[in-house]
């Protein structure tokens, strides 16, 4: 190991929160919320990847029963996770239309997609 990788080992083990600290701290909504983010991004790279051999590899027809499959393992994720923060689908569905639509600092508020908008993103003003 160099220095400078030596260097970053070092980082890493000071900074890291140790995984005893982590489990002494974990309440079991905590651990619920967990693994639900954990596994929606697993599901979300699965989705991913059923895309990239269509678009990257050119592998043919994309395989819309895995996707399907994909998509619902997600919506099943997203629902454990808005129900461990206590929030709906619907307030997240408003929440994105106000900051895509029609929000004070609307990203998009002529209501059509421009390079221009995504770039300069309100939103985020």
């Amino acid at each position: 190991m160099n220095s400078l990788e030596h260097a970053h080992h070092e980082m890493v083990l000071k900074l890291a929160k140790p995984g005893a600290d982590i489990i002494a701290s974990m309440t079991p909504e905590n651990a619920h919320l967990w693994h639900m983010a954990s596994a929606l991004m697993a599901e979300a790279g699965e989705l991913f990847d059923a895309v990239k051999k269509k678009v990257i590899y050119n592998k043919g027809e994309i395989d819309i029963a895995n996707c399907i499959e994909e998509l619902g393992d997600m919506e099943f994720y997203m629902a454990g996770v808005r129900s461990g923060l206590g929030i709906t689908r619907a307030s997240t569905l408003h929440s994105n239309i106000e900051k895509l639509l029609k929000g004070k600092n609307a990203r998009y508020a002529s209501g059509t997609y421009s390079d221009k908008a995504a770039q300069d993103r309100a939103d985020k003003a």
